[in-house]
């Protein structure tokens, strides 16, 4: 199934989830004495919408002042505060379809061949990523297994196990992207 179809097909909590992680993978490392988390408190919020309101609004303040000065950085606030404030599904859905995209550009951006720059041809989000580079095709992977897990744990007994899976693949997603990032600072001031 594509992203399109799952995010279609996803409830309040793989919406709200599926958000935050893409929000969670895009931030920057954080600045001198920064929370390296400013995002953790909304992972529980996820589950049930309890506190849905009072957790975004801790995280958004969180992040005004520590998360970094870039373009990106900037990206993800914004998103953050456009967030819905109630937890349904039409007003997550269309969130998390902005988190999606900005997730995939921002891999995009870092993606070789470098340059290809954000925005083009839907990232392969209704299906196949044939024209994504390896980094924007992991994250779509990321993104499809992110809402696959959480589709498969809905009511179930396990669904706090589900949200344990989003948050292990958001670490790993976010570790990856701050790899490249670094990989190619230390590339650019490496030159002469």
């Amino acid at each position: 199934m594509s992203l399109l179809e799952l995010l279609a097909r996803a409830d309040e909590r793989g919406l709200a989830a599926s958000g935050v992680a893409c929000l969670d993978r895009c931030l920057p490392p954080p600045e001198d004495g920064g929370d390296p988390e400013p995002l953790r408190p909304l992972w529980a919020a996820c589950e049930s919408g309890a506190e849905w309101a009072t957790r975004l609004g801790a995280a958004h303040a969180a992040l005004e002042g520590a998360a970094g000065s870039d373009d990106t950085a900037a990206r993800v606030r914004t998103l953050l505060g456009a967030a819905p404030r109630d937890f349904d599904a039409g007003a997550l859905r269309a969130w998390a379809d902005a988190c999606s995209l900005l997730a995939l550009d921002v891999h995009r951006e870092f993606d070789v061949p470098a340059g290809a720059g954000p925005g083009t041809s839907g990232h392969g989000r209704a299906g196949s990523p044939a024209d994504s580079g390896p980094l924007a095709a992991g994250e779509l992977r990321r993104q499809i297994q992110i809402l696959e897990g959480l589709a498969e744990t809905a009511g179930t007994a396990g669904a706090g196990t589900g949200l344990r899976r989003v948050l292990d693949l958001s670490t790993e997603g976010r570790r990856v992207l701050r790899a490249v990032v670094s990989r190619r600072a230390r590339g650019r001031a490496a030159r002469p």
